[in-house]
């Protein structure tokens, strides 16, 4: 599978990180990456993470490529991507942010990629999938979006307890860290809150999920509410899902979630009383912290799930671009 990153940022890097450093991942060819920012500024930022720590090997930027140990990666500053020759890349993985609308969506396929999956929500994509939940509805689309990390945390969940058990309706609140959208220091944002600090307040805001999830789910549409709480922590978020449900299982919701998910690579699961920081690095889409989990009357559970809005939402990245080339044959 050859892979070119258009955009080379905190997803960028942690999904080409995970392509190096993870196993499991030796046919995937990085022939390319894309980002206006300096070559040794990037070298550098891959080299050294705040989140992951330094990159277990030699990075270096030379010649026009980023050098990391025996791989030596083209690297171009192209501010726009039709400029590049991209005509041997099965998926040009937009990690920009930009991508918004279909002129800016398209530009991987006019740069000659068999396909451009999108990094994030995007109104411009012909499809949004997330993996097991929608992802069945993959067929002749080109340009893919992969959702947002907290649908990616939500919508495989509820798609299996819509099934199994019936979601009359529920809410569920992120507890999201703090993101490069945000300010280091008060400064004008769209959103009154979103102009504040980030790394020193809660903060009480919106989240893209609460639409997204009634489009992943068509069946579930205006039954999730739900509201984000932006939090000065560096990574690691979580979801607090409340739900009314039309039954609940009668051997307990945590012995049936950890029987229906078993050897599961969306649905993760901790039994002690973990921390964040604790959840760093896993790179399933939720972990279940089954000590949380609240079953009240007849049918209102509460669950609680952690997910690596870097680590967890970049392993998705992958594994929906690998369907899209397998799609391809």
């Amino acid at each position: 599978m050859r892979v070119a990153i258009n955009g080379f940022g905190r997803i960028g890097r942690t999904i080409l990180r995970q392509i190096l450093v993870q196993p499991g991942h030796p046919d995937v060819d990085v022939v390319a990456l894309n980002d206006i920012a300096p070559l040794d500024c990037c070298a550098y930022l891959f080299r050294y993470d705040s989140v992951f720590g330094p990159y277990p090997g030699e990075v270096r930027g030379e010649d026009g490529a980023l050098v990391v140990d025996t791989r030596r990666i083209p690297f171009r500053a192209e501010p726009d991507i039709t400029a590049l020759d991209l005509s041997d890349v099965d998926v040009l993985i937009e990690c920009t942010g930009k991508a918004n609308t279909r002129e800016v969506a398209g530009l991987g396929l006019k740069a000659g990629a068999k396909n451009v999956l999108i990094s994030g929500p995007s109104d411009a994509a012909d499809i949004t999938l997330v993996l097991g939940a929608n992802d069945h509805l993959l067929t002749d689309q080109r340009v893919v979006s992969n959702a947002s990390c907290t649908t990616n945390a939500l919508a495989p969940l509820l798609r299996v307890l819509h099934e199994d058990l019936g979601v009359a309706q529920g809410h569920m609140t992120t507890i999201h860290c703090y993101t490069g959208s945000q300010p280091m220091v008060d400064a004008p944002r769209a959103s009154h809150a979103r102009s504040r600090a980030g790394a020193v307040s809660m903060i009480p805001t919106t989240t893209s999920a609460t639409r997204l999830v009634g489009e992943i789910l068509p069946q579930l549409k205006d039954r999730i509410s739900g509201a984000a709480v932006r939090v000065p922590t560096l990574s690691v978020s979580a979801v607090d899902l409340v739900l009314q449900l039309d039954k609940l299982p009668e051997k307990g919701l945590n012995a049936y979630l950890k029987e229906r998910f078993v050897g599961s690579n969306l649905i993760g699961f901790v039994g002690d009383s973990a921390v964040s920081t604790d959840m760093r690095g896993r790179s399933e889409a939720v972990v279940i912290a089954l000590p949380e989990t609240i079953e009240k009357g007849t049918d209102q559970v509460r669950l609680f799930g952690w997910y690596d809005n870097e680590w967890g939402y970049s392993a998705r990245v992958i594994e929906l671009a690998r369907r899209m080339v397998a799609r391809d044959g």
